[in-house]
């Protein structure tokens, strides 16, 4: 049975991954706005990557005899000053995930419950990947400027992303 104070603290980061996944889908469509499709892209496979990590909290708490109670998702922005602002957001909210993440270590640590730390330590690795991803658009913008023929040589090698649905293997 998953300890109360785990669960209700899993079940806002159901909320803040959800809440992930609508913002890089506003990111999407702002970058389709403003006609660019590459960077759309890489927005909306993340915006799918998002959902799976709600999706895993979701399968967690329910496998561990637990609760899941959903709450309103706020509604994110939907335009930004420039294709290296919305990044740079990006960027920051992935930080923020990160120390929710490191604080729900903590309390698994603190709770003594072995199996959510054990659980929780594949999205401490996720988020040093999620950091480092969005970081590199922000560099690579930062040099090649929002206008140009650099910003069209980003999108076009955002555009290559793509979504694959995680195997069973892949989602433990």
């Amino acid at each position: 049975m998953i300890n109360k104070n785990i669960q209700n603290a899993i079940n806002d980061q159901i909320n803040a991954e959800t809440y992930s996944s609508y913002l890089y889908l506003s990111m999407s469509a702002y970058f389709n706005s403003i006609n660019l499709p590459g960077f759309a892209n890489w927005m909306k496979c993340q915006a799918q990557e998002e959902l799976i990590h709600a999706m895993k909290f979701f399968d967690f708490v329910n496998e561990r005899g637990g609760d899941v109670t959903l709450k309103a998702i706020d509604g994110p922005p939907t335009s930004w000053d420039s294709p290296a602002h919305a990044f740079e957001e990006a960027y920051k909210h992935e930080q923020k995930v990160t120390s929710l993440i490191n604080a729900l270590v903590d309390l698994a640590i603190a709770e003594r419950d072995h199996a959510s730390s054990s659980f929780l330590q594949w999205f401490v690795n996720e988020q040093v990947e999620e950091e480092a991803s969005a970081n590199d658009v922000v560099q690579r913008l930062k040099l090649a400027g929002d206008k140009g023929g650099g910003l069209f040589m980003i999108d076009r090698e955002l555009a290559t992303r793509t979504f694959v649905y995680p195997t069973a293997t892949q989602t433990a």
